[in-house]
């Protein structure tokens, strides 16, 4: 809320971003509260992206990117590569597809022709409860391949997510979603996952990819490929269902 204010009274060409060492009145999607003890990356951080623009015109892809970004900062450090950090659509970071590490929040507001972009982040870099943390991964890494990784801070995985992040927004401005889609599809956890719609009764689907706004793409028997929207509907991992809110 404090950089909600402050976002319209500074330069364009200044950078904003919050970071918080713990959080007891997050934001989470759908009004959930989301509790960050200390050990957890948390940051939000204020960008601008013009309307008439590749993502200015498919703006649902931010999440992506900031995920992208989330996993790149860990998986793009050399030695580091095969640390299994992933994306779930449309918005959460997980280890393997087995549990939540962290995840994403945009909100936009539309100034004139500029959105301004708040987007907050948060993944479980240094603390073992209650479920995993990244750390846990390097140091589950390195029992089994004989290495020695260091482990990393929230610091430096928020400062890496963030140039990350400008390199990717980049990217998409120029050559739009097939510039990046590559990346994306390389580390998600859905590639060619069969899903129930709505319950778990419901009409079987195969996840088929993002379409060109960033919406989910599933392929359901006899009736072709249909998008799939982030705002009206949740993906149920453990039941591994898409169930709309």
């Amino acid at each position: 809320s404090l950089i909600g204010r402050l976002m319209f009274e500074l330069p364009e060409e200044m950078g904003l971003i919050a970071i918080a060492v713990r959080q007891t009145q997050g934001k989470g999607r759908g009004g959930n509260v989301w509790l960050s003890p200390v050990g957890c990356a948390l940051s939000t951080l204020h960008i601008t992206i013009p309307l008439h623009s590749n993502l200015g015109q498919r703006i649902p892809f931010i999440q992506h990117l900031v995920s992208l970004a989330v996993v790149e900062s860990v998986r793009s450090i050399p030695g580091y590569e095969e640390i299994d950090l992933r994306v779930k659509w449309p918005n959460d970071i997980y280890y393997s597809d087995l549990m939540k590490l962290g995840g994403v929040l945009v909100n936009s507001t539309l100034m004139d022709t500029t959105f301004h972009i708040l987007i907050g982040f948060g993944f479980n870099v240094d603390n073992s409860n209650p479920t995993i943390c990244i750390n846990d991964l390097i140091t589950k890494f390195n029992k089994e391949q004989g290495k020695k990784l260091k482990a990393l801070t929230a610091d430096c995985l928020i400062a890496r997510t963030v140039t990350v992040l400008e390199r990717l927004i980049e990217i998409f401005q120029e050559k739009g979603p097939n510039g990046i889609l590559p990346s994306y599809y390389k580390y998600w956890v859905h590639s060619g996952k069969q899903v129930r719609l709505h319950n778990e009764e419901g009409p079987i689907a195969w996840i088929v990819g993002i379409d060109d706004y960033g919406f989910l793409q599933v392929h359901e028997e006899g009736k072709g490929v249909e998008s799939v929207h982030p705002d009206g509907n949740s993906f149920d991992m453990l039941r591994n269902l898409i169930v709309p809110k």
